[in-house]
Parts: C-alpha cells; structure tokens; sequence
C-alpha cells in the first residue's frame, strides 16, 4: 500500500508513534495520542485503512506520522 502523504505534512511532523503507542476507541473508530499542548492527536480507522499516515491535532499545528502494518488493521 502507498503512504499518503505530502511534502507540507512531512514538513510538520512532531514525532513517529508506533500504532501499538496510540489509544483506538471502539466507539468512534479513532486512533488517538497525547499532544504536548494538551489536546490528543487523533486519526481514524478508516483514513489508516486508505493509506494515511499522519494524525492532527485538533488544538494546535502539530502533527505525527503513524507507523503500522497496513496489514494488521
């Protein structure tokens, strides 16, 4: 599977985080994990499945770069 990402986004990535590291909640199919500005990086379940990397935080600018197994979804 190819990753989509873009060259602004790598350009804003924060930090990589093992998929293993994130939080998923059954209830709204998201993935998330803490950012340093208090708010929670967040991804879906369905964006990882279409090939996204890279998680946002709601709150502020900073972004991560999930890695995982396309896989083992």
């Amino acid at each position: 599977m190819v990753e989509v990402v873009s060259n602004t986004e790598l350009e804003n990535i924060y930090d990589e985080v093992e998929i293993d590291d994130l939080e998923f909640d059954e209830d709204d199919k998201n993935f998330y994990y803490p950012c340093p500005c208090g708010d929670k990086f967040r991804i879906s379940l369905e964006q990882m499945q279409a090939g996204y990397v890279i998680a946002t935080c709601p709150s502020c600018s900073l972004q991560i770069k999930v890695i995982y197994d396309s896989e083992s979804l």
